[in-house]
């Protein structure tokens, strides 16, 4: 045997990267391409992603950026000026006294979250987190050495949850809640209401939360939209989880952030230095024309999107079988489609391969997602319609039980 060549059965990889599974949106947009590149009309409502470009105003400060030379190095946690624009515009919408110091600049808002994660656990830790929820959490989890525990997102609670049931998750190991509002796959919205009494529920221990709020400035009422860090009792121990992907547009610009108490700011920054290094300077300073000059644009998508959200949800609640909550904010809708007898990869299959349809089976998002499918209405009216009309046409052909 060569000194380069494995003994048979011995691992290539870490153990911890064994418990991380290849199925995402990803995965899907990348079967949905293989059978266009055969010649098969699809219509894509399987990605996250607005189908809007980003602002001017955000392109041309980034070319500007470019051209002026702002393609170094800096500072780990990012700019000195995108930090403050963060922290003021954060007390703007919250409500709070976050400084320049509280504020970390990432490549999008993953990067965030695993620079978060990776700060504060432990193997063995325990994490709490939505079911149906994003699958990176679980991901992420699972690379950290972390136990995830599921909340059960409920439908007849609008994709809400049982406060008495989060209590009930809550054991000597937890370290940390991750709320998501609004919800991705869900569209789901917290309320007030819960977020006082998941305040009360924590104030005994010393749980963080993770606040991830990257859907938040889509929201359509008529539940308004509460962060964490404005409610009394959660704020000290809260941290957001942001970015500037959905909001305007910029998925490809890998711009995210994080706001956490000033306690834990030095191992976070440690970590952002060693994995990433820093953020890239001209998107961040492309950034900064955001908060200022970009508000009809951020308006009108919103409006858009929920235009988009109510043919969708009119369209599936029309098929027989099919229920569908409205959704509060995000611009998914989750339908249930358990009334066919098929799981939910099976359902996204079919209708990916014959009904020309490609969307995401809620299984990936957790086993509460089972029977239900994710599909994203980023994407035009007319692309809608037609994908309506596909999915009602091969949801014809099941069987129903």
């Amino acid at each position: 045997m060569k000194k380069t060549e494995k003994p048979e059965g011995s691992p290539l990889l870490g153990a911890h990267m064994r418990a991380l599974d290849g199925e995402s949106s990803y995965f899907f947009a990348g079967k949905a391409r293989e059978l266009e590149e055969k010649g098969k009309s699809i219509i894509h409502m399987e990605i996250g992603q607005p189908d809007f470009n980003t602002p001017q105003a955000i392109q041309d400060a980034g070319i500007e950026a470019i051209a002026r030379g702002k393609t170094k190095y800096n500072p780990s946690l990012g700019i000195p000026e995108l930090r403050a624009a963060v922290a003021q515009e954060v007390n703007r919408a919250r409500g709070t006294d976050v400084v320049p110091g509280q504020v970390g600049i990432t490549p999008g808002g993953k990067a965030a979250l695993t620079v978060v994660l990776g700060s504060l656990l432990e193997p063995g830790d325990e994490v709490i987190c939505p079911d149906p929820g994003f699958n990176a959490y679980r991901n992420i989890l699972s690379f950290f050495r972390a136990t995830p525990r599921f909340l059960h997102l409920e439908e007849s609670r609008g994709f809400g949850f049982d406060v008495e049931a989060l209590a009930r998750l809550i054991s000597p190991k937890t370290k940390a809640l991750i709320l998501n509002s609004p919800s991705n796959p869900t569209g789901g919205v917290i309320s007030r209401k819960d977020l006082e009494q998941i305040a009360d529920i924590l104030a005994p221990t010393a749980i963080w939360v993770l606040s991830d709020e990257i859907y938040s400035r889509i929201v359509y009422g008529p539940e308004e939209y509460i962060s964490p860090l404005s409610i009394k009792g959660l704020r000290e121990r809260t941290i957001l989880i942001d970015g500037f992907s959905k909001t305007y547009s910029m998925t490809g610009w890998r711009l995210g952030y994080f706001v956490a108490p000033p306690s834990v700011m030095p191992a976070m920054e440690a970590l952002v230095t060693h994995g990433i290094g820093c953020t890239a300077t001209f998107t961040q300073h492309a950034a900064l024309r955001a908060f200022a000059h970009c508000e009809k644009e951020v308006e009108h998508m919103v409006s858009e999107f929920k235009r988009r959200r109510d043919f969708l949800v009119g369209a599936l609640r029309k098929i027989d079988g099919v229920s569908c909550c409205e959704p509060q904010g995000a611009f998914y809708v989750f339908p249930n489609v358990s009334v066919f007898g098929k799981s939910s990869h099976e359902m996204a299959r079919v209708l990916l391969e014959k009904g020309g349809v490609s969307v995401l089976p809620g299984s990936i998002f957790g086993a509460h997602g089972e029977g239900y499918l994710r599909i994203s209405y980023a994407t035009s009216l007319e692309h809608l319609q037609e994908g309506a009309r596909r999915i009602e046409a091969c949801l014809g052909s099941f069987k129903r039980i």
